[in-house]
């Protein structure tokens, strides 16, 4: 009897934490958006969004259709799910969690797809791609390996889906990248149309990457845990799911650290996850030791996908999807053939005879090895060449890319008539968050005064007769809005009472000087600066001058800029008064 009580217990609770693991993985489709809206730019936050969400609306409609019977259905010669509509005409003995399960993780496969092809791609033909992939392409598949399908009966392992979904996801994202193009201005060519400069194009918000990477992390303590059926077993797969990762972030910072010369922020925001995915499908077979040699691969290999997209193949992936999701799909299955260990709990891997396979390393050979090559192979063939099918339909039919103008435009605007996913934003200063007047360490290496704040003198027309007997002054000053404080104090110090004060962006020549966006060099980038305009005729310019670059220095090139310019007249509009009288108190 009481046997009976703790088995009657432990399914009902794993029943409900079954179901919790589905809304995790429903949750990761926030993390997907906002990753996804964070490396690419503004101008197309919206339309990242819509996709997001329309993966998982249009992926639920397909999966009631058609998708889930193909995946779960009565088993059709290994290849195929039984199409059938219990769902409607045996709703009382449905399955509801398994469809519910199944569901967010169909949703998955397709929101891959959705970051390599971002900022150029029609709205309409990404609703009917997703929707085949939901569909077709993924329920298939999936059925291979885990609807009773041919790959299940040989011993084919991917207990969460590194290839059923990351792999699927990847190669999809890979070709659809490939066939829609770069996006302008991502790569220089020369008059033979060789390419010959590959070009940054940073994401507009790290900031919402990042939260995105951390709800993907959360969310994936569901993907990899839910189809846990005991404590031992969900504790192993939460340990390896933390590992991995970890351990692929670290190898990624250490590794961008001495390659580029700095810790590649973005990069390891992508090891992150590229360590989540490598580990998706050994999470329930490997040990602590497996965990860390497969994240320390991940971290990587992520690092030298993304190189080898942009210097080698030339293919425009905004986010590092095909690096995250297909390169470490494949490396996490195959993982599995290195690296399953019958020490973890609840180990179940069997050939279709029943006898036990592990993992060449702990001594089983490499049988399953060439089982998890067998099953890559299948399952990449398979979504190779239907979703290449299915793009190369929609290209010729309603086109896969849009125009250049529109392009150009933003797709928040041209695709959707979203003038801003950030209404009403504007550039706010980071004036009074600083403590900028404390006075500055030098550098060792630090550069004149004079090269690090120039100084410009602009004369007028000589022609033009002047409105004031006084010579009057304009001196605009373009600096670090992180030195206005001290700026402002050195002012107010030598009598300067007035001043306006402009948010801008800007850049300069700062040769020598360079940063690299996801280890590809950036030429150019605008940095937010304040522009300080002052008009003085009591006061010297010199002093206004000197005071300034005293203000503004801190060694380096790119302080800023101090430009002159004789002013003809000042006219106060409320008392009529000019030149010098109309800058008095």
């Amino acid at each position: 009897m009481t046997q009976e009580i703790m088995t009657f217990i432990n399914d009902n609770i794993f029943g409900v934490w079954f179901l919790i693991g589905a809304a995790l993985v429903f949750w990761m489709q926030a993390g997907f958006a906002m990753v996804e809206a964070g490396f690419t730019r503004a101008k197309n936050t919206g339309n990242i969004l819509m996709k997001n969400l329309m993966d998982f609306c249009i992926g639920t409609v397909m999966f009631i259709l058609i998708g889930f019977s193909f995946l779960l259905g009565e088993d059709m010669l290994g290849f195929i799910g039984k199409p059938g509509f219990d769902l409607f005409s045996s709703y009382s003995n449905f399955s509801f969690s398994s469809f519910v399960f199944n569901l967010v993780f169909c949703a998955t496969t397709a929101t891959i797809v959705s970051g390599a092809m971002a900022e150029r791609t029609k709205f309409l033909s990404y609703c009917i791609y997703s929707g085949v992939i939901s569909a077709l392409i993924y329920p298939i598949e999936a059925h291979w390996i885990w609807g009773g399908g041919w790959l299940a009966q040989l011993g084919f392992h991917d207990f969460a889906g590194s290839c059923a979904i990351h792999m699927v996801g990847g190669v999809s994202a890979l070709i659809g990248a490939w066939l829609l193009g770069p996006r302008i201005g991502k790569f220089t060519k020369d008059e033979n149309g060789k390419i010959r400069k590959v070009n940054a194009i940073p994401g507009h918000n790290l900031a919402l990457g990042c939260l995105g990477c951390f709800i993907l992390w959360f969310g994936w303590y569901g993907f990899n845990g839910a189809a846990a059926t005991s404590i031992d077993q969900l504790g192993s797969i939460f340990l390896t799911t933390t590992i991995s990762p970890a351990v692929a972030t670290v190898v990624c910072m250490i590794f961008t650290w001495l390659k580029y010369g700095k810790p590649d922020v973005s990069m390891c925001l992508n090891a992150s996850l590229a360590g989540l995915v490598a580990i998706t499908a050994p999470c329930d077979v490997t040990d602590a030791a497996g965990s860390i040699v497969i994240g320390a691969v991940a971290g990587l290999l992520v690092v030298f996908g993304v190189w080898l997209l942009d210097y080698k193949l030339h293919v425009d992936d905004p986010v590092g999807a095909v690096a995250v999701h297909f390169m470490n799909g494949i490396w996490g299955t195959f993982a599995v053939g290195l690296f399953a260990t019958n020490t973890a709990p609840g180990y179940a891997i069997a050939d279709k005879n029943g006898n036990e396979l592990v993992g060449l390393f702990y001594g089983g050979g490499v049988k399953l090895l060439g089982l998890q090559c067998l099953g890559i192979i299948t399952v990449l063939a398979w979504a190779a060449v239907t979703i290449t099918i299915t793009f190369l339909v929609i290209k010729a039919t309603i086109g896969l890319r849009v125009s250049e103008e529109e392009e150009i435009i933003g797709l928040d605007q041209t695709e959707h008539g979203l003038a801003s996913a950030y209404a009403d934003f504007a550039l706010t200063s980071s004036i009074n968050n600083f403590s900028s007047a404390t006075p500055v360490k030098l550098p060792k290496n630090a550069v004149p005064i004079d090269e690090a704040v120039p100084v410009q003198v602009r004369t007028p027309d000589p022609s033009v007769a002047t409105g004031s007997d006084v010579s009057i002054t304009k001196i605009t000053i373009y600096a670090k809005q992180s030195r206005f404080d001290a700026l402002n104090e050195a002012m107010a110090a030598i009598g300067i009472n007035g001043m306006t004060v402009t948010n801008v962006l800007g850049c300069g020549a700062q040769h020598g000087r360079t940063s690299k966006y996801r280890g590809v060099t950036m030429d150019m980038n605008l940095l937010p600066k304040i522009q300080v305009d002052i008009v003085v005729s009591k006061v010297s310019p010199r002093t206004v001058i000197e005071a300034a670059k005293k203000a503004l220095y801190t060694g380096h090139i790119g302080d800023g800029k101090i430009f002159v310019y004789n002013v003809e007249n000042a006219i106060r509009i409320s008392t009529g008064a000019e030149g010098y009288d109309a800058l008095q108190d």
